[in-house]
């Protein structure tokens, strides 16, 4: 049976302020980048998600970004190469511990928002984030967008990269993803979501906003945990896999 992994940004609930249903997603994903207190999440709650996704047997990754909550770490910054890394290190080592309480680990990293989008083109942030990375661990896997420099960056340094897509989010024919602060950026459509995963995982290929049919060959999908009906979308695509014969399960 052919598999994908399915993965989705969850642990941002900060002070009881919840922005995602973490334990019903953690249902229906195989993945979950679990926010680390910097764009988003407080300890408590990062922990609450963190061992709902271990009784699951979810595997767990740090969602690493910029130290900007006030913007959920959706806005670019210049920041230097060595105190970034310096953040990046720290919130993997801090997702980690309290993994480790209730019997799991973080298995992989994946950038949130405005880092993650930088890191594609800046190579001095790049540099530090995925420098950062293989500090706490020489083989953990990494999750990127295909094409950028960060993937060209951990692939020298030995990192297994995990190619992502979207399910719920446009992309421009560059392979960038539409900007957030356009009204095209994130797509509601629980339907035209499944089909696009369908796309990923039958054709390795995503149709950015002007038909443009982007060569992907993702290993994972994620779906947003904030997005508008995040739930109902998750469902939509499990179910269009399973129709298809698409196992959903972690790329590790």
């Amino acid at each position: 049976m052919p598999v994908i992994d399915l993965n989705s940004d969850l642990g941002e609930t900060t002070d009881g302020v919840a922005v995602a249903d973490d334990h019903a997603m953690i249902q229906l994903v195989s993945s979950a980048n679990v926010a680390t207190g910097f764009h988003a999440g407080d300890p408590h709650s990062i922990a609450d998600t963190v061992k709902a996704a271990a009784a699951r047997g979810v595997t767990v990754g740090a969602h690493i970004g910029y130290n900007d909550p006030t913007n959920f770490g959706r806005i670019p910054r210049e920041i230097n190469p060595a105190r970034l890394a310096d953040e990046v290190l720290y919130q993997i080592g801090a997702l980690d511990a309290l993994a480790r309480r209730y019997g799991t680990e973080v298995r992989y990293v994946k950038p949130h928002g405005a880092l993650y989008n930088t890191i594609v083109h800046h190579e001095a942030q790049a540099h530090a984030v995925i420098d950062a990375i293989h500090a706490f661990s020489t083989d953990i896997p990494v999750m990127l967008l295909p094409g950028g420099v960060a993937v060209d960056i951990a692939e020298r340094k030995g990192l297994r990269v995990i190619r992502e897509a979207f399910a719920d989010r446009n992309y421009n024919p560059d392979g960038t993803l539409v900007s957030r602060t356009l009204p095209n950026a994130v797509i509601p459509d629980p339907e035209f979501v499944a089909a696009r995963v369908r796309q990923v995982a039958e054709d390795g290929s995503i149709t950015a906003v002007d038909g443009t049919v982007l060569t992907v060959h993702a290993e994972s999908v994620c779906v947003h945990g904030d997005s508008p009906g995040s739930v109902a979308l998750a469902q939509s695509i499990v179910a269009a896999l399973a129709e298809d014969g698409i196992g959903i399960r972690s790329f590790l």
